[in-house]
């Protein structure tokens, strides 16, 4: 079967000396490759991401490593064409071609603009840029919390115009990073810190302007949540008036420049003071108008015939009380001379109806058992009756009844 002795390799030596010539390739250390992500797998608890890279006629299994994947501006995903920087070796242990990735960007579109679009995508899905989670600002701010850089000329522009506007407000500074790798979690400090003291009824948040690289910070998510998560109201001023950051739409409120931000914060004491000046004026006019319309109704009043002799309308008022008086004593009298004349009347109508008017006339009232006796048939002889007689009463036994017969007739019981 073979000719002579063959060189018998293991597995582990042939892989070895794979891996060995294509590491040794110059050629292959760096190599930009095009393709479409497919089978994208991102392991969480390492941060490495697992994908494979393909064309219309071959793939490659790649990984990109935690270190070089946080450095990803965006998230990738399946079916996106992407050019790809890095190197192709042999994963030795499992004999695997694979490509290995240092660097990523979108082909197309840049890194950092596919990033900003999907953040942007991602938290208006949340609403934390919807209208009704704006805050108003204050009116009259008494303490202005400004986060930016301490050496940029944002802040004194800032600082100038809140001087010159708005003089009566306390400003709160708090220097911070606004661009680099550690700028964006300064920022979001920040604005929690500002929050955690209440120092502040109004924050600006921004830096001047530069690449989209230099505003970075401003597209962190980070920033983006704690801005929308403020209950101290945020104005973004972030770059030029061309420049939108992702701070700009979770804020209350966008400022085109750092400057115009200072003066959106304060109102301009100078146009207060003229309407202060004007209220004043309005309200001394209106006290003066007042003071005369009561000076105007006390001439009136003390002009008037009671004001000049009070002591004739208390005469002319007893006169009228004393007349009122004699009126209701002679109407009660009336009524009560009335009232004895029907009690008369009456009384006598009820003496003539009365039973002991009849009995004074010889008649009497016969009672047996306390009821009265109208008929002879309910006597009978042995009966105990009691005869009410005018002066007494006399209790009697009955001997015998005599019902009185029909004709003139009487039959004896």
């Amino acid at each position: 079967m073979y000719r002579g002795t063959p060189d018998i390799l293991t597995v582990s030596q042939l892989n070895r000396y794979v891996k060995s010539i294509l590491d040794g390739d110059p050629n292959l250390q760096e190599v930009f490759l095009s393709g479409e992500i497919s089978n994208f797998t991102n392991h969480y608890r390492s941060g490495h991401l697992y994908f494979s890279l393909k064309d219309s006629k071959s793939a490659i299994k790649a990984v990109m490593f935690a270190s070089a994947a946080r450095r990803l501006r965006f998230a990738p995903k399946d079916g996106m064409q992407v050019i790809v920087r890095g190197r192709a070796a042999l994963y030795e242990q499992g004999g695997q071609y694979q490509f290995y990735v240092e660097e990523m960007q979108p082909e197309g579109l840049g890194a950092l603009n596919l990033a900003f679009e999907q953040l942007k995508e991602k938290l208006a899905k949340e609403g934390l840029f919807q209208a009704e989670r704006k805050r108003p600002l204050p009116q009259y701010p008494q303490r202005i919390g400004v986060i930016t850089s301490p050496t940029g000329a944002a802040v004194q522009d800032i600082l100038q115009i809140l001087a010159r506007r708005w003089p009566v407000a306390e400003v709160v500074f708090c220097p911070v990073l606004v661009q680099g790798d550690g700028a964006a979690p300064q920022i979001a400090e920040a604005i929690r810190r500002f929050n955690a003291c209440h120092a502040a009824d109004v924050l600006i948040v921004g830096r001047g302007g530069g690449s989209m690289e230099d505003l970075w910070a401003f597209n962190e998510e980070a920033v983006a949540r704690a801005v929308a998560a403020s209950e101290i109201p945020v104005v973004s001023a972030v770059g030029h008036e061309t420049d939108f950051t992702i701070c700009d739409f979770a804020a209350d409120l966008r400022a085109p420049t750092p400057s115009a931000a200072a003066e959106l914060v304060t109102p301009e004491i100078s146009e207060e003071a003229l309407q202060l000046a004007a209220l004043h004026a309005g309200l001394h006019d209106r006290i003066r108008l007042l003071v005369r319309a009561g000076q105007d109704r006390l001439a009136q009043l003390t002009g008037t015939r009671v004001m000049r002799d009070p002591a004739e309308l208390i005469e002319t008022r007893r006169l009228a009380a004393d007349h009122l008086s004699a009126r209701f004593a002679h109407a009660a009298k009336e009524r009560l001379s009335n009232a004895e004349t029907e009690l008369a009347d009456f009384a006598g109508r009820l003496d003539a109806m009365s039973p002991l008017k009849v009995l004074r006339r010889g008649y009497a009232v016969v009672t047996k058992s306390g009821a009265a006796v109208r008929k002879i048939e309910t006597l009978f002889p042995g009966d105990r009756i009691a005869v009410l007689l005018s002066g007494g009463k006399a209790e009697c036994k009955v001997v015998s009844v005599e019902k009185e017969a029909q004709h003139g007739e009487s039959n004896d019981i």
